[in-house]
């Protein structure tokens, strides 16, 4: 019996590998082994270099799950010949003549008005919360304002060589009230990589808001990947 891929989350900037608390424990009680990779967002090339270390520490193969800046993490660490699809949510996507900023810059949003950078990295004002994950419960917002984790003042101009979704089956999940990554960006990529898409009514977290929504995309994700490892096993 073919046994299910594996899944390792890539986190976006403002957050760390918790971000997912509300998905992980439901797809581990499924069977599925489930890492989420911690890097320190200082380089791209360092946090590509994070994922690729988890892949190492989880049963092949295995589905990336990217989450914001997350997407541009998995593009590149998706190329690995470990990794068998790709799962975006609410991310970017860049091609390899663009930057995590060159995509953004096309498509702005209010909450790069309400950053501050100091001492090189980029700090969320608190009023910038609602344009990050404004539909969860004040007091939760709260808490992820609190915990919120700054990266590198440059992080998104970086680039890392590595296109994963132009080999690799993807799956996306556009957040249509995301006040972070625009939802039209959101559908520009997901339509140009061909992928599986879904839409939410949610900010910018839908794995915070609607865990379902994203436990349910995941799991599409993995039947279709296993689908296809027991057809060319046979």
């Amino acid at each position: 019996m073919q046994t299910k891929p594996s899944i390792v989350f890539c986190h976006g900037i403002w957050a760390d590998g918790s971000c997912f608390n509300k998905v992980i424990p439901t797809l581990q009680a499924e069977g599925y082994q489930v890492m989420a990779a911690q890097y320190g967002l200082d380089t791209q090339a360092a946090d590509v270099a994070a994922v690729k270390r988890t892949l190492g520490r989880v049963s092949s193969p295995a589905i990336l799950v990217g989450h914001s800046y997350g997407g541009a993490v998995i593009t590149a660490a998706g190329t690995d010949d470990r990794v068998a699809g790709l799962v975006y949510i609410a991310a970017v996507a860049p091609d390899a003549d663009e930057t995590v900023q060159s995509q953004l810059d096309k498509y702005p949003t209010p909450i790069f008005g309400h950053i501050e950078v100091a001492d090189g990295r980029v700090w969320m004002l608190p009023e910038g919360i609602k344009y990050f994950a404004g539909d969860l419960p004040e007091q939760e917002q709260k808490v992820v304002w609190a915990t919120h984790f700054a990266p590198a003042a440059d992080l998104f101009t970086q680039k890392v060589d590595g296109t994963a979704w132009r080999s690799k089956p993807s799956w996306f999940i556009v957040a249509k009230n995301d006040g972070s990554v625009h939802a039209d960006l959101e559908r520009f990529v997901a339509k140009r990589m061909g992928a599986t898409t879904v839409e939410a009514a949610s900010s910018h977290v839908p794995m915070l808001s609607n865990p379902k929504l994203v436990i349910d995309v995941i799991r599409t994700a993995a039947n279709a990947i296993q689908g296809r490892s027991t057809a060319a096993g046979r």
